[in-house]
């Protein structure tokens, strides 16, 4: 199956995962992570999810799924390991028209989660349309090495020059010249050697004056 890659804000949004198991609590603690309001259907859960139930980060419905549990959701999950669950839960998604993901029963889901590394705001996936986890898994872990933390705060500065050219009207073709520029001269790189003086005068360099790090807001250093 060819799935159309979308990303989605769920901030605020009521999403339901039935199941309390090890599967449930690796999609409930993305989820959170992206700013949604879980609620977990379950008569029991592990021990993370409890830990994050006693920190009132997620609300639980101490039972098996009855029929109505999904009404309101934005996204619906279910990782039970019970067919006759899996394919009640997907039956009513349907019907209200809410996507799905089914994990033991990946051909009645509307949507797959794929690996993914995230750095601040970048955020990296692979998917295999579920024909072999392993290999995403692999790619996963090598795109977890390739790209660091430094890429978080790389672009966190990207974005400051990106709306400071856009402010001072300097045109989409410059624009793009500068970012690339800045990319292919290794600020990345400078950020993770924690080089911030040679950031700063790259910047001032490739974007010109009033780039610096301070002035675009994005300084970490120590106050002297």
């Amino acid at each position: 199956m060819k799935y159309y890659p979308i990303n989605i804000d769920i901030r605020g949004r009521a999403v339901t995962i039935v199941g309390g198991g090890a599967v449930a609590e690796r999609k409930c603690r993305t989820l959170l992570e992206a700013g949604a309001r879980v609620t977990l259907i379950a008569p029991t859960i592990s021990r993370g999810l409890r830990s994050l139930l006693e920190k009132g980060k997620i609300e639980h419905v101490v039972r098996e799924y009855r029929r109505g549990d999904l009404a309101g959701a934005f996204l619906v999950f279910v990782a039970t390991g019970n067919q006759a669950i899996s394919r009640a839960a997907a039956e009513e998604a349907a019907e209200w028209r809410i996507p799905a993901n089914i994990a033991d029963m990946p051909e009645r889901s509307d949507f797959t989660t794929p690996s993914s590394v995230a750095r601040g705001d970048l955020l990296l996936t692979v998917s295999t349309g579920g024909k072999c986890p392993v290999l995403a898994r692999e790619i996963r872990e090598e795109l977890d090495l390739r790209y660091g933390e430094e890429y978080a705060m790389a672009l966190r500065i990207l974005g400051a020059v990106r709306e400071k050219l856009l402010i001072l009207k300097k045109g989409g073709h410059v624009t793009k010249e500068i970012l690339h520029s800045l990319i292919s001269h290794g600020l990345p790189d400078l950020i993770g050697r924690s080089s911030l003086d040679a950031a700063d005068r790259l910047l001032r360099e490739l974007a010109g004056p009033g780039f610096s790090l301070r002035e675009l807001g994005v300084e970490e250093r120590e106050p002297e």
